[in-house]
């Protein structure tokens, strides 16, 4: 009996310090953008993400016996509405930082209620919305049946991305973290615009003869993240070194993925082939 008791005495305690931390991470944040949609609390992003990988579980069991979507014009509009919307990003990045003098070496968070401090903490927000619209890349090469498109590295790096800019905006919506948002969005209306093309139909391969430095492009990306983080844990700079971390080693695990994706793809392939 004693030993039930303890036990459910010790379930309360733990239940209790999970609420308290919820509590505290979810008071906790930057005051001017917890009313924006989905940032207030990790709970709905938590159920999206959830939602997201059931998707990826069962999403081709139901297509099993299903012929696949032919959804040319879909995508047609999804991946230039992309091009758009990354186009605005990085637009809105690099104005931003440039009329707020921002510095590419260390960059605090601007938590004020300037125009500038809360138009960086805007683009951020929509940085991170980017990131939950892009799970439809995965949804679409499910009903299509592409199942080849649906990798760890394809997954993971689409699953994480929300979680990691959830907390970018949720706590340091500006200052060193527009240099990532900055470098992506670039990145992405090159990947977007070539997805728009490949959606055009066969015909539309022979332009498209520029993939492999598409992932090359990603790769430098990833390397200059790398750096600039890296950079910013050994100096003296006024930006949590705790998310500095952690993007850190994010960004390597990352580089290590793509790496073997670029090495599997266009190194091994030409080998065999050789």
């Amino acid at each position: 009996m004693n030993d039930s008791k303890s036990s459910v005495n010790s379930m309360a305690s733990t239940w209790e310090k999970i609420r308290d931390f919820y509590d505290w991470a979810v008071e906790n944040g930057d005051k001017r953008t917890d009313p924006w949609f989905l940032v207030y609390s990790p709970i709905p992003v938590i159920v999206t993400f959830l939602i997201y990988l059931l998707i990826c579980k069962y999403g081709p069991k139901y297509m099993l016996s299903r012929e696949p979507f032919h959804l040319k014009y879909v995508l047609l509009v999804y991946n230039f509405a992309l091009v758009a919307i990354s186009a605005y990003i990085f637009w809105e990045f690099l104005v931003t930082s440039i009329r707020a003098n921002y510095s590419y070496l260390c960059e605090p968070v601007d938590y004020s209620n300037s125009e500038l401090g809360l138009r960086m903490a805007n683009v951020c927000w929509w940085f991170f919305f980017s990131k939950v619209i892009e799970l439809m890349d995965t949804i679409f090469f499910i009903l299509r049946k592409k199942y080849n498109q649906v990798t760890f590295l394809h997954v993971y790096h689409h699953g994480t991305m929300i979680f990691n800019w959830w907390a970018g905006v949720k706590y340091v919506p500006g200052g060193q973290s527009f240099f990532i948002g900055l470098l992506n969005s670039f990145v992405h209306i090159v990947m977007y615009l070539y997805y728009g093309i490949a959606a055009m139909g066969p015909h539309m391969q022979k332009y498209l003869w520029w993939k492999r430095y598409l992932t090359m492009l990603q790769l430098v990306q990833f390397l200059g993240i790398a750096v600039h983080t890296s950079y910013n844990l050994f100096t003296d700079c006024d930006f949590p070194d705790g998310f500095n971390l952690f993007v850190f080693i994010y960004i390597i695990t990352i580089i290590i993925l793509f790496s073997n994706f670029y090495y599997k793809t266009y190194i091994q392939k030409k080998t065999k082939k050789a």
